[in-house]
């Protein structure tokens, strides 16, 4: 029965990784595609303005 307690752990967590995975595959592209794309590229786009407008010298 000590096989059992030691399988039992990794096939646990392969089961949930596996469903990670899944969830991750099936989120991806749809219908909020475009409105998640828009939000990485405003958010890009303003750090990278914040990133400019700091003055911070260069040594």
């Amino acid at each position: 029965m000590d096989y059992v307690s030691a399988l039992l752990p990794p096939a646990v967590m392969a089961v949930f990784f596996i469903g990670v995975i899944r969830v991750i595959v099936k989120t991806q592209g749809g219908a909020n595609k475009a409105k998640e794309d828009a939000v990485v590229d405003a958010t890009l786009a303003r750090a990278e303005g914040a990133r400019q407008a700091s003055p911070h010298p260069k040594a």
